[in-house]
């Protein structure tokens, strides 16, 4: 609200939010900040981006490239690790529409038809939910949408091999990481 009141630009502004929360992901990844820093980083990239998109639809200005619509699967209820990658989404100019926790596969199934998103992506931190991410994908594919979205999946227990055996198009290991294999799934 300062930089919309001392009239910096609101994408500029976005920018520095967007480097920023990049920078807390990188000090992450390396082990020199720690998840409370992490979460307390992505809710003032939330709260701040509200702000700064708002201004920047009152200027008529596209703020979003893509849409992602991302939850964590049925039967988990962890959100964190969904929320950051939201989060860095989010501040990659996407528009994210976050299903949430314990989400059923039919559910990301209406929001692929109801959203035609560009990437759907799933989060299962424990072993026993992760092969949900699978039954997603095929009923994905049993409603003729398969084709028609990027499906990436990560958490704590997913790896790059059960990726490619569930039939997944990415994974990540962090958030900063998703929006980059994001960006490539796009781009190919």
């Amino acid at each position: 609200r300062k930089a919309v009141k001392a009239g910096v630009d609101p994408g500029d502004a976005l920018d520095i939010l967007t480097s920023a929360i990049r920078q807390i992901g990188d000090g992450f990844a390396r082990g020199d900040l720690f998840l409370p820093d992490l979460v307390l980083a992505g809710e003032a990239m939330k709260s701040g981006g509200a702000v700064l998109e708002e201004e920047i639809k009152k200027r008529g200005e596209d703020v979003q490239t893509s849409t992602v619509v991302i939850g964590t699967v049925a039967g988990d209820i962890h959100d964190i690790g969904k929320s950051l990658v939201a989060t860095m989404f989010t501040g990659a100019g996407f528009n994210v529409i976050d299903l949430g926790i314990d989400t059923p596969r039919e559910r990301f199934v209406q929001a692929v038809k109801e959203h035609e998103p560009a990437i759907l992506a799933l989060s299962a931190l424990l072993s026993t939910t992760a092969l949900e991410q699978g039954k997603i994908i095929e009923a994905l594919a049993e409603a003729g949408l398969r084709d028609s979205v990027k499906v990436m999946v990560g958490g704590g227990a997913v790896s790059r091999e059960f990726a490619d055996r569930i039939g997944a198009d990415g994974h990540a290991v962090n958030a900063a990481e998703a929006v980059v294999v994001g960006k490539k799934l796009l781009a190919a």
